[in-house]
Formats: C-alpha cells, structure tokens, sequence
C-alpha cells in the first residue's frame, strides 16, 4: 500500500491561493534584514511566497505586499529578479 507523499503547500501573499510550493517563488528576510530569493526554499528567516507568474510579482511590486510581508524594504532589484525569473521558466 503506496500513500503518494502529500505536496506541501503554501499561500501565495498576493492571490492568498494555496498552491503546491514548487509552482511558488519563497522570497527570504534573514536576520541580518538582507531580502533575497530563496531557490532552494529552506534558507533560515522570514518568507513569503509568490505565484510564479508576471502579473502576481508586478502587483506585489506595485502594493508593496512584500515589504509588508517581510517587514523590510524589498530593493527594485529582488523584483527584477522575480520577473526574470518567470520569464526564463517554462510554462
């Protein structure tokens, strides 16, 4: 008897879905107060996730969802990052 291990999931902070986390981007604030994107998804800190999609990153751009997220300021270059990101992934 084979249980298929349950997918872990997780909330997009824009759409607020819960999606699996592999369809997410984890974006981190360590204890240093640096942001940056989490690839592998384990590192140490504060997260907040978002929907690998361009619209969901320029609207948490726009509203400023992960400053408040992650209590920090998010540099213009972390979305540069997530948009690019999107961009190179196949759909």
């Amino acid at each position: 008897m084979s249980r298929s291990k349950k997918q872990p999931l997780r909330k997009c902070v824009v759409t607020q879905e819960m999606l699996p986390k592999k369809q997410l981007i984890r974006i981190v604030r360590n204890k240093e107060g640096e942001v940056f994107v989490d690839d592998s998804g384990k590192k140490n800190g504060r997260g907040a996730y978002l929907s690998k999609d361009l619209d969901v990153i320029e609207q948490a751009e726009k509203q400023n969802i992960l400053n408040r997220h992650l209590n920090a300021q998010v540099e213009p270059e972390i979305y540069e990052q997530l948009k690019k990101k999107v961009q190179d992934e196949p759909q």
